[in-house]
This record gives C-alpha cells, sequence and structure tokens, in this order.
C-alpha cells in the first residue's frame, strides 16, 4: 500500500485522550457522586504512570539525540511539547473538576474544612492529634541547595516551609567537625545560606492517611494533613518567623528497565536493583501549589534540577490519587454505584467433580459479571484432588494476598509436581512478584522467571491429571491476570477446556519457556513471539481477499491498545477492500478511522464505564465458517515481538454464540461508548433506537439471565388423560 502523510495518530496523543474519557465520567451528572470522586482518583493514578514511564522514556530519548519518532512521525522534542501543553490543560480541568465536586459533596454531608471554618472543639482535636501522632511521625529536614535532596522521594506528598533566618535559632554544635555523630547536626549544616530565609521540607508520614476525619455535625468531615501541618505549623519552629509554606510532589522517571536478565539469580537481584533505583532517578515534573512564593517556587526547581516547562503550579490540592480514600467512604450508598455482586457459575459452583463439568464441555466465564471463584476453585481442587499428578501455571500480576498463590503452596504440600513462571518485569508489581517468587520457591514449587529479553504475559494454568484413560490436560485460558482484586473491576474472559490438542500446544509452550528451547509446532494456538502476528496478519488478509471478490467479510476486534503499524496497515487494506472492520479500542489508538480513500469502512469505538475494560476479543467472518479467538496480546509491537502471549481459538459452539454477543453489546453501546474521528478527537455515539444501551450493564444482566436458566430451567412435562 502506497505510503502517505498523517496515515497514524500520535501515541502519546491518543492516551491523553482515553485519560480524557475517564476525566469525563467525573464531570457527568448521571454518574453517582462518590464514583465520580473516584473517577477523577483515577485519572490522577493513570496521569501518574503515564508522566513516569512514556514520559520520563520520552526524554531519555532526547537526551540520547536518537532521532527515533513516533508512528505519526513525531520527534521526542515534539512529544514532549505536546504532552507538556496537554497534560498541564489536563491537570487544572481536575482542578475543576474537584472544585465542582467539593460543593456537591458538601451538601450531601461530606465536607472539606477548611481553617476558617473550624470551631473552637474542631481545633483542639487536631491540635491533640498534631502533637500525639502527626509530629512524633514526622522528620522536618533542613536543606540548601548544595545537599542533594536523596530523601524526596516520587510522588510523595511534601511540605516546604521558608523560615526566616536566625543564626541564634540554629543548632551549632561546638565542634561539628569532631563529631562522631554528625547527622545530629545536618539541619545546622544546612541551614548555612547567604539568603535572608532557609528552607525546611516535610515528607508527609506514609503511616499517616490523608484524609483525616473532623468531629462534627455533619455526617462526615475531613480536612487533608497537609492542611492540618500547615495550621500548626509554627509550632514546630519555636521562637522563629515562618515566612511562608507550601506542599509539593515531585515525578521520577519510572522507565528504568534491567540492562541485561541473564541468569535466575542475576535476574532476581537486578529486578531488586531497579525497583531501588527508580527511588532516585531524575525529577521530570515538579508540581507544586499556585499559592507558592516565588522564592520557594524558585528554590525547589533549582534544588530538584527542573526547568520551568516541567513545574506545574495548580490553584488546588496536589496527589489527588488519595481521593480514593473519600469515594471509598463507608455508607453513602446512594451516592454510589448499585452493587452489581458478580453472578454464580451454577456448573462450577455445584458440588460436582469440576474436572468433570470441563469433561462435558467446554466452558466460558465473564468477569466480574460471573465470579471469579471458579478460577480459584480450579486450581485449589488441582491442589487437593488424588489424581493431579502436575500444575503448570503462570503468574504476570498477583493480588497482595493471593489465593491462587496460596493454591499452589498448598499443591506442592500434597505431593502435586508445580512449575510456576512468575514474570518479575511486570512494571510497578515487582516487589510483589519477587515476593511471591522467593515464597512459593521456598515452599518448593519450580520457578521460572521467564524468558531472557521477553515478558511472560500470557495467562495459562494446565492442570494434568492422571485417569483411568490415561493423561488428561486440563485448561484455563484467560485475557486477564491470575489476580483476585482486579477481577472484580476488570472485565475479562476465562476459559475452561480439556481439548486434547490446545492441551498439547500449551505444554509446548511451557516446556520451551521452561527448558530454554525452541516450541514444537502448535496446531491450534497461536504465540507471541513465534506466530501470533503472522497469525492475525493472515486473518485480516483473508477478509481483504474475500472483499475484493465480491464475497461478505467482516472483522471485529476488542483490544486494549492498538498501535502496531503492520496491523494498522493490514486493517487500512481490508477496509479499501471493502470489509467492514468495527474495533472496540479502551485507550490507545493509532488508527485514523473514517478517512476517505483509506479508512471510511472502519468504525472505531471506546467504552469507559465502571468495570475496567481489559478482555481481548477477535471476530473473523471467514467466508461464513466464523472464527473467534480470545488473547492474552494488544496490537502493540510489545505485545506481538517482545512478549510471551497467546493467540487461543474458541471453537465450542455455545461459547463462541456467547462471546459474539458480548462483542457486539459494545458496538450497541449509546450510553457509555464514544466513537474515534480521524482527527483523533472521541464524540458520544449516537442511539440507534429510543432505548439507550449500556453495555455493561446489558452484561451483566445477561450473567443474571444465564444464572437463571441454569438454575431453573424449563421442563415440559407430558400428562396423559387417562380413562376413568
Amino acid at each position: 500500500m502506497k505510503k502517505k502523510k498523517n496515515l497514524y495518530l500520535p501515541r502519546e496523543a491518543s492516551w491523553i485522550e482515553f485519560n480524557k474519557r475517564v476525566l469525563d465520567r467525573a464531570f457527568m451528572e448521571s454518574v453517582p457522586l462518590l464514583e465520580r470522586v473516584k473517577f477523577l482518583a483515577i485519572t490522577a493514578s493513570n496521569l501518574d504512570e503515564f508522566m513516569m514511564v512514556r514520559f520520563g522514556g520520552l526524554k531519555m530519548v532526547k537526551r540520547s539525540s536518537s532521532g527515533i519518532t513516533d508512528i505519526s512521525g513525531l520527534d521526542a522534542n515534539e512529544q514532549i511539547k505536546m504532552i507538556r501543553e496537554r497534560v498541564r490543560d489536563m491537570q487544572n480541568r481536575q482542578i475543576d473538576c474537584l472544585g465542582e465536586l467539593l460543593p456537591k459533596l458538601a451538601e450531601c454531608g461530606i465536607r472539606k474544612l477548611g481553617r476558617t471554618e473550624l470551631s473552637d472543639i474542631q481545633r483542639d482535636f487536631l491540635r491533640s492529634h498534631f502533637e500525639s501522632e502527626i509530629v512524633t511521625s514526622m522528620a522536618p529536614i533542613g536543606v540548601d541547595e548544595s545537599h542533594p535532596p536523596a530523601f524526596i522521594r516520587g510522588l510523595r506528598l511534601h511540605v516546604c516551609v521558608r523560615i526566616k533566618d536566625s543564626k541564634e535559632s540554629r543548632l551549632i554544635p561546638k565542634d561539628a567537625a569532631t563529631s562522631e555523630d554528625s547527622s545530629l547536626y545536618a539541619e545546622a549544616d544546612a541551614a548555612k545560606t547567604d539568603s535572608a530565609h532557609r528552607f525546611v521540607i516535610i515528607p508527609l508520614p506514609r503511616n499517616l492517611a490523608r484524609v483525616w476525619a473532623v468531629p462534627t455535625s455533619d455526617q462526615y468531615s475531613f480536612m487533608f494533613l497537609e492542611d492540618i501541618i500547615g495550621l500548626f505549623v509554627e509550632d514546630l519552629f519555636p521562637g522563629q518567623e515562618v515566612l511562608d509554606w507550601t506542599t509539593f510532589r515531585v515525578t521520577r522517571n519510572g522507565d528504568v528497565v534491567l540492562a541485561d536478565d541473564d541468569g535466575r539469580a542475576d535476574l532476581l537481584r537486578g529486578m531488586e536493583e531497579v525497583i531501588e533505583a527508580r527511588k532516585m532517578t531524575d525529577c521530570i515534573r515538579l508540581e507544586i501549589s499556585s499559592k507558592a512564593s516565588k522564592a520557594t517556587g524558585r528554590f525547589l526547581q533549582k534544588l530538584l534540577n527542573v526547568e520551568e516547562p516541567d513545574t506545574y503550579r495548580l490553584a488546588g490540592p496536589l496527589a489527588l490519587v488519595d481521593l480514593f480514600a473519600i469515594g471509598g467512604l463507608p455508607g453513602f450508598q446512594h451516592l454510589k454505584n448499585e452493587p452489581w455482586p458478580p453472578h454464580g457459575v451454577p456448573e462450577f459452583d455445584r458440588d460436582d467433580d469440576i474436572f468433570a463439568t470441563i469433561a462435558q464441555k467446554d466452558r466460558l466465564i465473564h468477569h466480574p459479571y460471573q465470579s471469579y471463584d471458579a478460577v480459584v476453585n480450579f486450581i485449589r481442587a488441582a491442589a487437593t484432588d488424588d489424581r493431579v499428578i502436575a500444575i503448570k501455571q503462570t503468574l504476570y500480576r498477583t493480588a497482595r494476598d493471593s489465593e491462587i498463590a496460596a493454591a499452589l503452596e498448598t499443591a506442592v504440600a500434597n505431593g502435586k509436581n508445580v512449575t510456576c513462571i512468575v514474570e518479575l518485569k511486570a512494571r510497578f508489581d515487582e516487589a510483589r512478584n519477587i515476593e511471591w517468587a522467593k515464597r512459593l520457591e521456598a515452599a518448593g514449587v519450580d520457578v521460572i522467571y521467564g524468558v531472557r529479553g521477553l515478558k511472560t504475559h500470557a495467562k495459562m494454568c494446565v492442570v494434568i491429571r492422571k485417569e483411568a484413560t490415561g493423561i488428561q490436560r486440563y485448561m484455563h485460558l484467560a485475557t486477564g491476570n491470575y489476580n483476585e482484586s482486579t477481577a472484580r473491576v476488570y472485565s475479562d474472559v476465562s476459559f475452561f477446556t480439556c481439548d486434547e490438542q490446545l492441551g498439547r500446544d500449551a505444554v509446548h509452550l511451557f516446556n520451551a519457556i521452561t527448558g530454554l528451547s525452541v516450541p514444537q509446532s502448535m496446531g491450534k494456538i497461536a504465540a507471541a513471539p513465534i506466530n501470533l502476528r503472522e497469525t492475525t496478519l493472515e486473518y485480516i488478509q483473508f477478509e481483504t481477499e474475500s472483499a475484493r471478490q465480491g464475497n461478505a467479510a467482516a472483522i471485529r476486534v476488542k483490544v486494549n491498545s492498538l498501535v502496531d503499524r503492520e496491523i494498522i496497515d493490514a486493517l487500512y487494506e481490508a477496509s479499501q477492500a471493502g470489509v467492514e472492520v468495527r474495533l472496540n479500542v479502551r485507550g490507545l489508538c493509532c488508527l485514523m478511522p473514517g478517512k476517505k480513500g483509506m479508512s471510511e469502512n472502519i468504525r472505531v469505538i471506546s467504552v469507559v464505564d465502571r468495570f475496567l475494560e481489559h478482555s481481548r476479543i477477535f471476530y473473523f467472518y471467514h467466508g461464513g465458517d466464523e472464527k473467534m479467538f480470545i488473547s492474552s496480546a494488544d496490537w502493540m509491537g510489545r505485545n506481538l515481538d517482545r512478549r510471551v502471549e497467546l493467540l487461543v481459538p474458541i471453537e465450542d459452539r455455545d461459547c463462541k454464540n456467547r462471546l459474539l454477543k458480548i462483542l457486539n453489546s459494545y458496538f450497541n453501546d449509546s450510553e457509555s461508548a464514544t466513537e474515534l474521528m480521524s482527527d483523533g478527537s472521541y464524540v458520544p455515539v449516537e442511539p440507534k433506537k429510543k432505548r439507550q444501551i449500556r453495555s455493561q450493564q446489558w452484561l451483566y444482566e445477561e450473567a443474571g439471565q444465564l444464572l437463571k436458566a441454569s438454575t431453573n430451567p424449563r421442563t415440559t412435562v407430558f400428562q396423559p388423560h387417562r380413562p376413568g
């Protein structure tokens, strides 16, 4: 296909548009008030990670002068400038959102108190806690520009206090040069300055909550910890004049990778070093209160080596991620979403043999609409079943108190041979995965730290059972991580099967990873980086050729991200051939839809609602022999080329039909869906019918109908009339 300019949307701009769609939910009157607070906190959390990883990475590219450009052709300088502008706008909009939410919260009995609103009783209450808890936990540190701020951690809130300089107020040792414990006099040394003021930085203690409840006649009143410190900040410096104080927060470059992951022990130790290294990387963003004095702002910029373009002055509280504490307040149910408890899965909830249930037919479960207990119970059953001889499992991101990992420990105790691939390089989950890896190894699990140069992102568990008819393999293959916590809020698909060929494929892949060998050819599963890209392109090309021959052709896809140039080009070609392409892309999408002569047959939507869309589902019409797949992989270069991923065919008729209904429900959404325009903007989807359709609500109701149909089957009983 002939290349043209402006074929692709900028990657980083696409991500910012995604976070904007999440922030839009925080502004929606139709969303319950405390859920709006949560959406605001989510956007802050998302933005922190984006700045650490993507923006931090671009800073490194800029320093390297490598000339690398993104898919749209923007170089590092252009991307950095664009990000700064859009992130500044987004953070200001977040503050505007909070300003809109606070009065509404106050009307509903949740009030943020300012210092002038405190009664004498409330002030005395706060002073008591300040003196007994807060001061005890704080560690004020005097600093000047000659002392590297090693204690200033990324994404941690700090208070900077500017004090009028007075030699008489300093703690000066009689003989600092001969002192055996010079740390006692660190404040005195740091106070030396030629200016008329000095600075003290107070890291907010991690063991104290950011949000403090205050006795009130309302249902709930609160203050932020930094405001309480500011209320009594003079008490920390008796006899000294506090000129001003402000809050600030730094973001450090989180794009730290392991240079060489050779060897099991070296990899474990290396990842521990990466975690430590992140604590002291370059500061790439300084957030500071807009009320800060010019002197304090200049001091912090120089201290942290931050330029003006990377300084964000905000007219409101920093670290809005801490608003999760407000969104999750107990009570106030009328301000929250209507509870949607997961529906049971009767075929897994009964006392029947879980392996017999899977042997009967393939099973498909949709989380969190259906309970994740089925997955946990599957692994628990394998751990205790006398006939199970081995379990092979991948772990990418686990829950803090993982029942699944604990079940693997039980399996070893029961004499099973357990092999677990723990991915130590799962970004920001490294510490937890290292902890579990060590614990599983101590329990006797054969732990593998993935493959050199690749991340193991595939989601699979293979249970090998010795039965009367011989060895049988039972599998759980999924789109989501083995994480009971995120399974309550992430939309994912679980697939249970004992298909013979799928079993052979899964074991071959496991053996290749653990044995550091080339995988044997697989019959049904496609795996990255072996043949997943090629298989995907083949299915797209099949639809393209069918359309060129005048036959019906259709592609429907649900992924989290679409960035890969080769996949996008194939979809453009399919569109030009007349293939109807429907894409549900939650976040990043560099494909430009609706462009005449290039992509007018491609429609892209994004659904943002109460659950995070995480499943990857693929449908190809394939000349009427419809092909359906689930996958752990998005359409990104890293997934297709630099990770171990799976593309799993779903062949059971019932499972295929249900999966297609799930996929189509998103394209019928006219309440939570927005549509991508060719300029990169998103607009709300207009309802095709009078009744608005909300896909996630429809899916929850669909899961309920399945439960009802399974527990109350309709039966027909023939009752003959007998002669009297």
